[in-house]
């Protein structure tokens, strides 16, 4: 099929548009590096410092610039355009502060000596303006260039309404031009139309079908969007093996490594032994004013799922009334929910009810990343419409994860699953230190995900 010209020109621009980006991140991380030469050399004693006076200091420059950078990838701080300016710069800040923080530490080493923190902030203030000020003419340059694509969806089964409007409200790159029903259209009449659009987008297609147009649209170089199937994120963690010359894919489907498990409890109870320090203050005043208030109870417990059906009690600041849920039924909080107390109220909005959960992690009941634990009651329903929605438990519950970061309130059980089950499969050590520098951005935006306040 001969393409179009208005594909042709969206592909032309798709090829050099991760080059700009590419130059847009690089000029950054030089802006912000030479920024940070400046104020090292002005307003720290390099006298302190004698063997990076000659070649040394480029040495510390390079490895800002590095740190800078993968911190910036780790947290999405270089998308811009293809997520909120603000989530850009949220991101951005979170990271200077880390790295600022990180090289204050570094450069007092080297002095053998604790050394004026002035400097430091000045720099963290220079760095929040100049990340704004690029990011916010690199967004403008995105969409100023960016052509919307016009695209045709595929769809199958009932969800493909909610997937489209997810696409209308990206406008600015998605535009849903035709729908085609795999029910009311043959495959040969679906492939005659397909090439007048930029983008094919198939959603929840029976396995043959999707196969059939994956294939015909790899061949005619014609962009797919497709929605996963839960075999498919089960797939993707798969280790590649070579029997002689015929490739072998390996799914083990146990999870975790011990090794993986070893490291990433390792990783849990250093960094909640860490965070005790700040954490167990604000814990004590949020105690005080829960008991002061009314006398009750200062923790809340319910009952959770976590790794291998497990049932826990997850510990919560009490922002209800005492028997809330007096009959033993869940009664989801609404925005202005009556039972909710004055003190809930604050602790709900600071997200610091969750805080108590630091002693889940320590005892071993969850980890600090990880599929939300979610209620017995809940899992019991959802097993029911989505027998697949155990194998999630594969791993411990966590204080956050992937569907807490890229979910939103009413993201479905089965968008939840997928989600987990992307996490489980592509694990890592490096994957659980970006979820965590997201979690941070997610703490400054005002919708709420559900491993946060529920």
């Amino acid at each position: 099929m001969v393409e179009s010209e208005r594909r042709r020109r969206q592909q032309r621009f798709d090829e050099t548009k991760s080059t700009i980006r590419r130059i847009e991140s690089l000029f950054e991380i030089i802006v912000l590096a030479l920024t940070y030469y400046i104020v090292w050399r002005i307003k720290y004693d390099v006298k302190a410092m004698p063997n990076y006076n000659g070649n040394g200091k480029y040495v510390l420059i390079l490895v800002y610039a590095f740190l800078n950078f993968i911190l910036f990838s780790y947290s999405d701080g270089f998308k811009f355009g293809h997520i909120k300016l603000t989530d850009v710069t949220i991101s951005q800040w979170i990271s200077m502060f880390f790295l600022n923080t990180i090289t204050y530490f570094q450069i007092s080493l080297i002095a053998n000596r604790l050394l004026s923190v002035i400097p430091m902030l000045l720099l963290t203030g220079l760095d929040i303006v100049i990340t704004f000020i690029l990011s916010y003419i690199f967004t403008a340059i995105y969409h100023a260039h960016t052509i919307p694509k016009q695209m045709i969806m595929i769809y199958g089964k009932d969800n493909a309404p909610m997937l489209k409007r997810k696409m209308d409200s990206r406008v600015d790159k998605y535009q849903i031009k035709r729908m085609m029903s795999c029910d009311e259209y043959s495959f040969d009449d679906i492939v005659k139309v397909i090439g007048d659009y930029d983008a094919v987008v198939i959603n929840d297609v029976d396995a043959q079908i999707r196969n059939d147009l994956l294939k015909y649209c790899y061949k005619n170089s014609i962009r797919t969007y497709s929605v996963p199937k839960l075999s498919d994120v089960i797939y993707s963690g798969s280790e590649d093996i070579m029997l002689f010359d015929t490739p072998l894919k390996l799914i083990r489907g146990r999870g975790l490594t011990p090794a993986q498990r070893f490291a990433k409890r390792a990783m849990d109870l250093a960094l909640c032994f860490i965070a005790m320090i700040p954490s167990s203050f604000i814990m004590l005043i949020v105690a005080l004013a829960i008991k002061i208030e009314d006398g009750g109870a200062v923790f809340y417990r319910q009952k959770r799922v976590t790794r291998d059906g497990k049932e826990f009690d997850i510990l919560k600041f009490r922002s209800m009334i005492e028997n809330a849920e007096a009959d033993g039924k869940p009664h989801p909080a609404t925005e202005n929910d009556a039972r909710i107390t004055k003190v809930g109220k604050v602790i709900r909005a600071l997200r610091i009810d969750e805080l108590p959960q630091l002693l889940n992690i320590i005892k071993g009941d969850m980890s600090i990343v990880g599929p939300r634990p979610e209620r017995v009651e809940h899992c019991k329903m959802y097993g029911e419409q989505i027998p697949e929605f155990e194998f999630r438990n594969k791993v411990k519950g966590g204080l956050t994860g992937y569907a807490q970061v890229y979910g939103k309130y009413n993201t479905t059980a089965l968008d939840k699953l997928r989600l987990d089950l992307m996490y489980i499969e592509n694990y890592s050590f490096a994957l659980d230190i970006k979820i965590i520098l997201m979690t941070v951005r997610i703490l400054f935006k005002k919708e709420s995900t559900e491993g946060f306040e529920e």
